[in-house]
C-alpha cells in the first residue's frame, strides 16, 4: 500500500472512513498482539477519519493512515516508550505528528519498540516481539520494531520511528522497506522521549522512496521551539554519472549470503552509471565506537536515569543493564571524546571530496529471533556496525531493500549515506535504484498571512522579500476579527493587532505570502511579543498561518476595525 494507490482509490469515491474499516479488518486478520502498544477503538479512528473528510482533499496526505512509534506523542494517547510504569498522556501532538495531521494524515496506532529506544533487535519490550512481516523466524529489527512491521504487513501506508544508532534503518533492512534517517535537526524532535537527545532523529518507514519524498516535504520544517532543530539547506542532486564509495574492507560477521547481496548491489550501481571508489571506512567505524564506548551513552541516563533509579524493577532486564552501564562519565572524559570525534569528522571530509554518496550494508548479517535471545548483546552490537556513526558525523541516510537471503526468505538491505542536507537527493536516487517512477520535486511552501507593516510596499515588507516570499493572494479575513493599532514604543512604530471576536468582528483586508519552510521558521523566530503566529480564517473558509496578537495587545491601543484594514487606517 502506498500514497498514490490510496489516492487513486479516493479519487474513485473511496473514503477515509472506509479506509479505517479496511485497516481495522487487516489488523484483525494479521493478529499480532505485539505490533502495537496502543490501538484505539475503531470508533475513535472513525471520528478522526470524519474530521479528515471535512478537510481539503487536495492536502498532500489526505486520508493516508500512519503508525507512530510509542516514544513519540500523539495527543490524548498514552506514550509509554515500551515501559508501562513510565506512561503518560500528552495533551499535544509531537510537532512532526502535528504537521502530518495538518496535511491530512490519520494516525491509527502507537507502535511497539525496544524499551526506551535502546536496541536494534526488536526483542526488548515487555509488550512482546512484533512479528517480522516477511519471515517470522528472523528479527523484526529495532528499536522501531512495531512501526516497521505495521508498514510491511500492509496495516498502514507509512510510519514514524526514531533513529539514534540505526533504529530507523535496521528494521527497514529486515522487512523490505525504505527507511529514511533524516539529517539531524531536519525534523522536529519536540514531543519525543529522548534516547540521546543531541543525536536523535525521527525516521520514516515507507514501501517506496516516492512516499518518503512526499512525507519529507510535509515534515522537513524548522521548529523554533525545538532547540535541536536546524535550518537544513538542501544539497544538490546526484548526477547521471556519479561516484559512490565502497569500503575497502567490509566485515559481514560470517553471514553466508550478505556478501553476495552487497556485491550485486554494487553491480547494479555500476549499471546505473556509477563509478565505485574504494574508501577507507576506518574513521567512520572508529567514530561509531564512541556512541556506546564514549560519553554519548550517558545521554540515555540523562533522559530516563531518574526514572530508572526510582523504578529499576519496572525496566526490561537487558535495557536496565545497558542504562546502568551508562553512568559515570566525567567532564574531562567527555571533552576528550568530543575532541576525538572532531578528529574523525575531519578525516571523513576528504572522503566526501571523492564521492557523491557512500554505499554500505545496512547490517553485516541477519539473525533469527532465537539467536538474538541466546546472545542479546553481541548480536545487537554487530547489527550497529555500519549504522552507529551516522548521527555522530551528522550524515543523511536512506536504507533500501537489496534482495533476500536464506534461499529467498529473509530480506536484507543496503544504505546510501551522504553529508547533511542530501536527504532528497538520496531518496530520489533510492527510487531510481528500485525502478520507481519519481515525480518531479515540488518545493513545499508555507502560507503566511500579514495584515500590517509587512504588506506589499510598506515599511517591513523587506522582511518577506529578503526571505524569498512569493505573493499568493490579496484577500480578506472572515468577518470575525477586530483590529487595533498598538501605540509606538521607543523605536518600534505603531503595529496592528489582529484578534478574533466572533460576536463583534469584521472582515479585514490582508495579504497571503508563501515562504520555504526554513524561511518561514526564521521569520517566526523573530516576531516580537505580543504578536505571534496562529491560524487565521479567510473569507473563503480556509485557515492559514498568520500574524495575530495576544489579548494584552489591546491595552492602550486604538481600535481600528471600522477601517477594514491597516492601509485604510494609515491613509486616514
Amino acid at each position: 500500500m502506498n500514497i498514490s494507490e490510496l489516492k487513486s482509490r479516493y479519487h474513485a469515491g473511496f473514503t477515509p472512513s472506509q479506509m479505517i474499516e479496511e485497516v481495522w479488518e487487516r489488523i484483525s486478520v494479521w493478529n499480532d498482539p505485539a505490533i502495537f502498544i496502543h490501538l484505539p477503538e475503531k470508533a475513535v479512528l472513525l471520528v478522526i477519519a470524519a474530521e479528515v473528510e471535512a478537510m481539503d482533499k487536495n492536502l498532500p496526505l489526505w486520508g493516508i493512515p500512519f503508525v507512530v512509534k510509542d516514544n513519540i506523542d500523539v495527543a490524548k494517547w498514552p506514550t509509554t516508550a515500551a515501559c508501562p510504569e513510565f506512561s503518560y498522556v500528552p495533551t499535544d501532538d509531537a510537532e512532526t505528528v502535528r504537521l502530518l495531521r495538518a496535511a491530512g494524515a490519520i494516525p491509527i496506532a502507537k507502535g511497539n519498540l525496544d524499551q526506551f529506544a535502546t536496541g536494534l533487535v526488536g526483542t526488548r519490550s515487555p509488550y512482546g516481539i512484533p512479528r517480522n512481516a516477511i519471515d517470522p523466524e528472523f528479527l523484526p529489527g529495532g528499536s522501531s520494531s512495531g512501526s516497521a512491521s505495521a508498514v510491511a504487513a500492509g496495516l498502514c501506508v507509512f510510519s514514524l520511528g526514531t533513529d539514534t544508532a540505526g533504529s530507523g534503518r535496521v528494521p527497514a533492512a529486515f522487512q523490505e522497506l525504505i527507511g529514511w534517517k533524516p539529517t539531524r535537526g531536519l525534523l522536529s524532535n519536540r514531543g519525543v522521549v529522548p534516547a540521546c537527545r543531541s543525536l536523535d532523529c525521527i525516521s520514516v518507514f515507507t514501501n517506496c522512496a516516492a512516499d518518503a519524498l512526499c512525507i519529507s516535504d510535509v515534515v522537513g520544517s524548522y521548529d523554533a521551539a525545538d532547540t535541536f532543530s536546524s535550518q537544513v539547506e538542501p544539497a544538490g542532486r546526484i548526477c547521471e554519472n556519479f561516484r559512490f564509495g565502497v569500503p575497502r574492507e567490509l566485515d559481514f560477521a560470517g553471514d553466508p549470503d550478505t556478501p553476495g547481496l552487497f556485491a550485486t548491489a554494487v553491480e547494479k550501481m555500476i549499471a546505473l552509471g556509477g563509478t565505485p571508489v574504494e574508501i577507507d571506512l576506518t574513521p567512520f567505524t572508529e567514530a561509531a565506537k564512541l556512541l556506546y564506548e564514549g560519553p554519548w551513552v550517558a545521554e540515555r541516563w540523562a533522559a530516563v536515569g531518574e526514572f530508572v533509579e526510582l523504578h529499576p524493577e519496572d525496566v526490561f532486564p537487558v535495557t536496565l543493564k545497558i542504562l546502568e552501564g551508562s553512568k559515570g562519565w566525567d567532564a574531562a572524559s567527555t571533552f576528550k571524546a568530543q575532541y576525538r570525534l572532531r578528529e574523525f569528522a575531519r578525516e571523513t571530509e576528504g572522503v566526501w571530496k571523492q564521492i557523491d554518496f557512500l554505499l554500505l550494508p545496512t547490517t553485516p548479517r541477519l539473525y533469527t529471533v532465537a539467536e538474538n535471545l541466546a546472545e542479546p548483546f553481541g548480536t545487537n552490537a554487530t547489527l550497529g556496525r555500519y549504522t552507529n556513526f551516522m548521527n555522530l558525523l551528522d550524515l543523511s541516510a536512506v536504507a533500501m531493500p537489496a534482495g533476500r537471503a536464506r534461499s529467498g526468505s529473509a530480506p536484507w538491505g543496503v544504505t546510501l549515506a551522504a553529508p547533511a542536507g542530501w536527504d532528497s537527493a538520496l531518496l530520489d536516487f533510492a527510487g531510481k535504484f528500485r525502478g520507481e517512477t519519481m515525480a518531479p520535486r515540488v518545493s513545499r511552501k508555507i502560507p503566511l498571512l500579514v495584515c500590517g507593516a509587512h504588506l506589499e510596499g510598506l515599511a517591513l515588507h523587506w522582511q518577506l522579500t529578503d526571505r524569498g516570499a512569493i505573493l499568493r493572494e490579496k484577500t480578506q479575513t472572515a468577518p470575525v476579527y477586530r483590529m487595533y493599532a498598538m501605540p509606538p514604543s521607543g523605536t518600534i512604530p505603531p503595529r496592528p493587532a489582529l484578534i478574533r471576536d466572533d460576536a463583534a468582528g469584521a472582515a479585514i483586508k490582508v495579504e497571503v505570502w508563501e515562504l520555504e519552510p526554513a524561511a518561514f521558521g526564521d521569520f517566526v523566530s523573530k516576531i516580537p511579543g505580543p504578536l505571534g503566529i496562529g491560524k487565521v480564517l479567510l473569507e473563503s473558509g480556509e485557515e492559514v498561518p498568520g500574524l495575530i496578537a495576544e489579548p494584552r495587545a489591546t491595552e492602550g491601543a486604538e481600535e481600528i476595525t471600522r477601517f477594514g484594514g491597516w492601509r485604510a487606517w494609515m491613509d486616514a
